[in-house]
């Protein structure tokens, strides 16, 4: 199993990085590339999933990308990780779902090092963390397939500006609210880039 890492210091922009991950589906697929596990921050940006509704988009001054990956509307911006993957299912179990439980047990072990408990919910995909003993979203997950070749990836909240998510209703989940690592547990979360990426290469072997 050879992965390539990859991590971009400045932010990418969104159409770009997806072009570069549709770009790797198809070499993957003729067998001209590693798999990929790619770090990154975007600038501002809100992007619309395969079962996103107009209804969800509160200010209509915003735009917002379509975007290939299943899920509704979210955003994106500075001082979010934001982890893609190029990752061949072919050569493991053809499982949607189990590959969704790898992403998902990769972050609640990767955060359980910086004294945070989080947890997945399968009514309301992502990971979660309770903040003055609320539910709060920390994570999203969006992932498409094509050709059994998982792409796209996951976002979680480190200290960016939550304001943003007033504009929509992220995920088109109405009653939970967001919030940041920042405000659950304020320390240094510089290395949790280097643990997700280790968590991930260690539970996509299993």
């Amino acid at each position: 199993m050879n992965i390539e890492i990859k991590k971009s210091i400045k932010p990418v922009n969104y159409l770009d990085a997806i072009k570069f991950l549709e770009d790797r589906v198809i070499k993957i697929n003729n067998n001209q590339a590693n798999e990929l596990i790619w770090i990154l921050e975007h600038p501002s940006t809100f992007t619309a999933g395969s079962s996103s509704n107009k209804r969800d988009i509160l200010d209509k001054s915003i735009n917002v990308i379509k975007s290939s990956r299943g899920g509704k509307i979210t955003w994106h911006g500075p001082g979010q990780l934001i982890c893609y993957l190029v990752i061949n299912l072919n050569n493991r179990k053809r499982d949607i779902r189990k590959f969704v439980n790898t992403i998902e047990n990769s972050i609640i072990y990767s955060l359980k090092s910086f004294g945070i408990n989080s947890f997945s919910d399968r009514k309301n995909i992502g990971i979660w963390s309770k903040l003055n003993n609320e539910d709060k979203k920390i994570g999203a997950i969006g992932i498409k397939v094509r050709r059994w070749i998982a792409y796209h990836g996951f976002s979680i909240n480190i200290n960016n500006d939550i304001s943003n998510y007033q504009k929509i209703i992220p995920c088109g989940i109405k009653n939970k609210g967001i919030t940041t690592l920042k405000k659950i547990n304020n320390q240094n979360y510089d290395k949790l880039p280097e643990l997700i990426i280790k968590s991930l290469i260690t539970n996509l072997k299993i």
